[in-house]
């Protein structure tokens, strides 16, 4: 059997804390950590900054320590409080290491009897990750894992890790170098380990690459620790000395939780065991410069007592985090496997996970087709992503945006009296005199037999055809941006209720073929559209167009008795309406017009007609063209919406993918789309492993809800203030084992640091 010390180490783990440490390892057993970020303790340094020595002080297990060995690989040292007496050493294998590579070494695992074989082992293990002095790499990213357990034992986790290298040299490469480097930083960065920084007295500090590291990694320095090591090799009163004593005063690298001093064992010959190095590391700092710093640190009995408040207040005030990241990252996990659906080898399984899918794509099309956007599938509609979902809105939106840009595009002709400004490269703009020229230009080339004063029916085809040119340009873009819209929003649906590479097939398949055919449809149905209004003779029969016509006249009429009155009364006269008629009196010029008014002559005025029977024809022309204009806008537009828009793109959508459709399917384009491929059936392999490990972890979190946690015990805070009689606090254990503590004096109290107190999150919904 093993022969365990256990004195030294019991300091690391009180007798309150233990339930605590012993979720946090679970959750490690368990695999969170490849998942989320656990508290540890890891140890960084140079290389041969004395790293194993500081490991073996705090942990008591015996690592072989040489002058020329350096660690060539982490190595966590796993200590766990069980009934029985065991230790044993295995291999983690990297998370990027190869299959049969991680299966070899998985299959590693050596019981040890005695602290005696562990360096043979060692030598074992590095044999099995390929590391060689001489041949192959020197230094490996696997783990190596020693796991001692006994009823005896703290729960704790320290990690070494292989010293950092300056420079390479013959026995270790530029690639050594970066991946040491690599090695360390992955586990500096983790934002939930204590970062036990090693520096060597033997070499200026501010040469050694730990500190810069460990800063970049805890910018502000909450979560590092500092340790000084081999402060035995300095000489006394010297330079050197002093600033190593202001660097444990924490006066020249700044770290919140400070440093410590320790006289490693392999600097002292003489020290034959545990007993001998503490009392000599003692001894030496009863003495010279190292009497000004605090006892609390100095030494490796102090360290421990400092580790252990460390790592329970960051377990305390990172388990609540840890627990809403495990929760999370569930959910995540367990919808992405719901995304892949179940596995399917079997075309009757593919076919009904098509079927599935084909259902749920109708249900969301059809929410999004009625407007009724209360499914989880639709995002908030203030983001770009949430607004394409609505297919309804943006159609509506569209086609609103079309019946504008027909209103103030769709002319050939801008004639300044009926449109405001010209807005279109195919547009021209022209007064109304112009056009009435160009009217009457047209007429004398199209007469027939009508009479003078009117004109030929065809020529309002003529100027219609030609006002409503830009028509067809304007549909085509709309229904692109339609089209194009819809496509986008069957993407997003896909997306939402297919995994990767089913999404994949059916757009390959299915969508991208039947999308280009519904485009095609409405292209064809725009045409169609169009051909009235660009080939033939206007024809109406709705009212409307008699009542534009009528209201084309009157303009026009009171545009001719406007000109009349202004010309009887004098061009300087600005208004029609004379307030004194006997006097003569002008209130528009002011002014007193000589005669008074001469009603016969007025009547006359007005009854005048245009004399020149071909600007007459040309004006009926223009009232005709704009009253027809209006009346096959309006009825172009309706048409453009229901035909086109809704008939071959919105009501086509539901059908791109139904039961019907996959029954139709052949048993080959079944497999295309719903096989499962490789990818997918590695994805769904690993989801389903990080699931169970997440699931387990958040059984193990479960029991912790509820509880509060303070820097030196856990209770739960109900319970504690409604039991809390005669000065006495009443906390609860994680499984309910109540014990009671005094309340301290408030003497005690100052002398006690603040601690920090954390309530803990609700548990998961899914627990």
């Amino acid at each position: 059997m093993v022969s365990f010390q256990s004195g030294a180490l019991s300091k690391l783990c009180s007798k309150d804390q233990q339930e605590l440490l012993d979720a946090i390892d679970r959750l490690r057993l368990e695999g969170i950590n490849n998942y989320v970020s656990l508290p540890q303790i890891i140890v960084c340094g140079d290389q041969s900054s004395g790293k194993s020595s500081v490991l073996e002080a705090i942990s008591g297990v015996a690592f072989p320590i040489k002058a020329n060995l350096c660690t060539r690989f982490p190595t966590e040292v796993v200590l766990r409080r069980t009934l029985d007496i065991s230790a044993h050493v295995s291999i983690v294998p990297h998370e990027d290491a190869q299959a049969a590579e991680r299966k070899a070494l998985s299959g590693f695992e050596e019981k040890m009897t005695s602290f005696d074989l562990l360096p043979d082992i060692i030598e074992k293990a590095k044999n099995y990750m390929g590391i060689s002095t001489t041949q192959g790499k020197a230094f490996s990213n696997h783990r190596l894992r020693v796991e001692i357990t006994g009823p005896d034992r703290p729960h704790l986790t320290i990690v070494d890790l292989p010293g950092l290298i300056h420079s390479e040299t013959k026995n270790q490469t530029a690639a050594d170098v970066q991946l040491i480097q690599n090695v360390v930083w992955s586990y500096m960065k983790q934002p939930r380990s204590i970062i036990l920084a090693v520096v060597s007295a033997k070499n200026d500090f501010a040469n050694q690459v730990v500190l810069k590291l460990a800063r970049a990694a805890d910018p502000r320095g909450h979560r590092t620790l500092g340790i000084i090591t081999k402060p035995d090799t300095l000489h006394p009163g010297s330079e050197s000395e002093k600033q190593y004593v202001d660097l444990a005063k924490n006066q020249e690298v700044e770290f919140r939780l400070g440093w410590h001093v320790l006289r490693n064992k392999d600097s002292d010959k003489e020290a034959k065991n545990d007993v001998d190095r503490d009392t000599m590391e003692q001894q030496f700092f009863s003495q010279g410069a190292w009497t000004e710093l605090p006892l609390a640190h100095l030494g490796i009995d102090k360290l421990r007592e400092r580790l252990s408040k460390v790592l329970l207040k960051q377990i305390a005030s990172e388990l609540p985090s840890v627990m809403q990241e495990i929760e999370t990252k569930f959910e995540a996990c367990n919808a992405q496997i719901q995304k892949l659906g179940d596995p399917r080898a079997k075309e009757a399984e593919q076919r009904l996970y098509l079927y599935t899918l084909s259902q749920y794509f109708q249900s969301l099309v059809k929410a999004a087709v009625d407007g009724t956007y209360n499914h989880d599938f639709f995002k908030d509609a203030k983001t770009d992503t949430g607004y394409r979902q609505r297919i309804r809105a943006v159609v509506q939106n569209l086609n609103e945006n079309f019946a504008d840009e027909i209103a103030s595009r769709g002319h050939h002709y801008a004639i300044e009296t009926y449109h405001s400004s010209v807005v279109g490269d195919q547009m021209v703009s022209i007064s109304e005199e112009k056009f009435i020229e160009h009217i009457e230009n047209l007429l004398k080339r199209t007469k027939g037999r009508e009479l003078p004063g009117t004109f030929n029916p065809m020529i309002v085809s003529d100027l219609f055809l030609e006002q409503a040119r830009p028509w067809g340009d304007l549909a085509r873009q709309h229904v692109q941006k339609a089209w194009e819209a819809a496509n986008q929003f069957l993407e997003l649906i896909i997306a939402y209720i297919a995994d990767a590479s089913t999404l994949k097939s059916l757009k390959k398949e299915i969508f991208g073929p039947y999308m280009d055919e519904i485009l095609t449809d409405m292209m064809d149905k725009a045409s169609e559209l169009l051909t009235p209004h660009q080939i033939g003779h206007p024809i109406t029969y709705n009212q409307s167009f008699t009542e534009a016509l009528h209201i084309a006249r009157e303009e026009q009429s009171k545009k001719r008795l406007e000109k009349a009155v202004r010309s009887f009364f004098g061009s300087a006269c600005a208004e029609t309406i004379i307030q004194h008629p006997k006097s003569g009196y002008c209130s528009g010029c002011g002014q007193t017009h000589s005669g008074g008014t001469n009603i016969k002559e007025l009547v006359d005025a007005l009854a005048g007609t245009e004399p020149n029977p071909q600007r007459f024809g040309a004006h009926e022309a223009l009232s005709c063209l704009n009253a027809y204009y209006t009346v096959a806008m309006k009825r172009f537009i309706d048409d453009m919406a229901a035909q086109v828009i809704e008939d071959k793109l919105v009501d086509a959508l539901a059908s791109i993918l139904s039961p019907v459709t996959i029954f139709e399917m052949d048993s080959k384009q079944i497999a295309i789309i719903a096989g499962e491929s490789e990818d997918s059936r590695i994805e769904r392999e690993q989801l389903t492993k990080q699931l169970t490990v997440l699931q387990k972890g958040m059984d193990t979190c479960k029991r912790f809800t509820g509880m509060k946690f303070t820097g030196n015990s856990l209770f739960v805070s109900a319970t504690s203030e409604a039991d809390s009689t005669s000065g006495a606090q009443k906390t609860l254990g994680p499984f309910g084992g109540a014990v009671k503590r005094k309340a301290k004096a408030k003497k005690d109290e100052k002398k006690q640091p603040q601690n920090t107190e954390v309530q803990l999150l609700k548990p998961p919904s899914s627990l």
